[in-house]
């Protein structure tokens, strides 16, 4: 491969073009990552995403990272489905903290009728906040897709997880194509998609080629991203599983960057047992959005002020942020540069 080709969109990534830069130099990997990163999106941005759960535990799903199925005892409280107002106030305290996107999430494998419509209006909310609106509820339905859409949902969170050929050691109770058909029906109802994959449950780096080829083959890349880091937790299948290498890691953020230049890929779930170093090192190698806050559903993320010191350290600003003459913070509209393909969400 020739490197100063990368950068391009496309739908058309082999397995041995996808190993080939998870094999190349650590230090070659980031430097064409962070090249590409800055033909697409606005150098020292970051997008900040919070993450609410708004109906805890009880998912019939056995996926084996999962603190919430209802196959293992990790201790966790389940909780009914919030009310609208509660979902509203923290929307407001998101907003206030510097969040831009608003994320809902809630355990079920499908959600029924009457949740769909009580989270609707929840939608209708935090879009009335001024903020982004993202949902992550399980499989859906066509008609499901629309309603929520017609809702004013922008975005919505549905994870492929792992490689197709990985995924039934970590999930038996849906399929891959499950989750495919859920994308697809999402995409046709005009939302924007939010999916990535978790790293660390036991994968090969082959495991790992394959799902962010995956990704990045769809007939359109993810609006955004996820990368996660197993958060392992106790009474679940995977706890106690050897860590992933830190290096190994930031080299899944850089292959991401490269495959999928114009989305946001997010260093997601793990950040809390991350150092400021290697966050920096994912941000080096393309990662751009982060979920900002103490708590991702049921697992714990550095809190605002830690995020905040990070930040100021790097000289990082949050997505639709700039910096006045005087000094002060002005909101912007962010910029490409070189960047006809890209899309900024």
């Amino acid at each position: 491969m020739n490197p100063p080709a990368l950068g391009s969109v496309r739908h058309d990534w082999s397995l041995p073009e996808v190993q080939a830069l998870f094999a190349l130099p650590f230090m070659d990997l980031i430097f064409q990552a962070q090249r590409v990163h800055r033909e697409h999106h606005l150098p020292n941005t970051v997008q900040m995403s919070t993450l609410l759960s708004i109906k805890t535990g009880a998912c019939p799903e056995d996926c084996a990272y999962c603190p919430q199925s209802v196959h293992y005892d990790t201790g966790l409280d389940r909780e009914t489905l919030l009310e609208v107002a509660e979902v509203r106030e923290a929307a407001g305290r998101a907003k206030a903290a510097g969040a831009t996107r608003f994320c809902m999430g809630a355990a079920y494998r499908s959600p029924k009728a009457k949740d769909i419509a009580i989270i609707s209006e929840m939608i209708r909310e935090v879009r009335a906040a001024g903020l982004e609106t993202c949902a992550t509820l399980g499989m859906l339905k066509p008609d499901q897709a629309l309603q929520l859409k017609d809702a004013g949902l922008d975005f919505y969170n549905h994870n492929l997880d792992t490689s197709p050929e990985y995924y039934g050691e970590i999930i038996t109770t849906r399929t891959y194509q499950d989750r495919l058909d859920t994308l697809d029906a999402v995409r046709e109802a005009g939302l924007k998609v939010c999916c990535g994959g978790i790293v660390g449950m036991g994968e090969s780096v082959t495991d790992r080629a394959q799902l962010l080829r995956t990704l990045a083959n769809l007939p359109e890349h993810p609006e955004s991203v996820p990368i996660n880091q197993l958060v392992q937790v106790p009474g679940t299948p995977l706890h106690g599983r050897a860590g992933v290498d830190p290096f190994d890691f930031v080299r899944t953020i850089a292959v991401a960057r490269l495959l999928m230049p114009a989305s946001h890929v997010r260093l997601s779930a793990g950040r809390e047992g991350m150092s400021d170093e290697v966050q920096a090192l994912c941000f080096l190698a393309g990662a751009n959005s982060i979920f900002y806050g103490e708590k991702l559903l049921t697992t714990g993320n550095p809190d605002v002020m830690r995020d905040q010191q990070l930040f100021a350290r790097l000289g990082l600003k949050a997505e639709g942020q700039a910096v006045r003459a005087d000094g002060a913070a002005a909101l912007v509209a962010p910029r490409l540069e070189d960047a006809s393909e890209a899309q900024v969400v």
